[in-house]
């Protein structure tokens, strides 16, 4: 599996799968809780394509290791900017927003076991 094709699956997995899981928070515990899960995956997800867009290009050889450290600085700093916005107006539940965030890694550890078990 390319790494491209990875992204697609990955991106795909965690949008359907944010979507379902904020429509039931959102009908059962309320707007806050629907609103965290999905900005949870929205952040992860555009975390996720970044950081694999930064590793191919350091990867082919068309980044250097300082545009690396400062663009992950600055990411993280923008994705925690998001986040206190976010809690501080008390758009998003805390617990609803960390559910969001935990569904890209779930995926991408499901997909990389199934691409080992194939690949057998």
């Amino acid at each position: 599996m390319t790494p491209s094709e990875l992204t697609k699956r990955v991106t795909l997995d965690t949008c359907a799968a944010v979507g379902a899981l904020a429509a039931l928070g959102w009908g059962i515990l309320g707007t806050p809780v629907g609103l965290g899960v999905l900005a949870g995956g929205a952040l992860a997800v555009v975390n996720f394509r970044w950081l694999v867009a930064r590793a191919i290009a350091t990867a082919t050889g068309g980044g250097s290791p300082a545009a690396w450290l400062i663009g992950a600085g600055l990411r993280f700093t923008a994705c925690a900017a998001a986040c206190g916005i976010l809690l501080a107006y008390g758009w998003a539940h805390p617990l609803a927003l960390v559910a969001g965030f935990t569904v890209l890694p779930c995926d991408v550890i499901a997909r990389g076991l199934q691409s080992a078990r194939t690949e057998r």
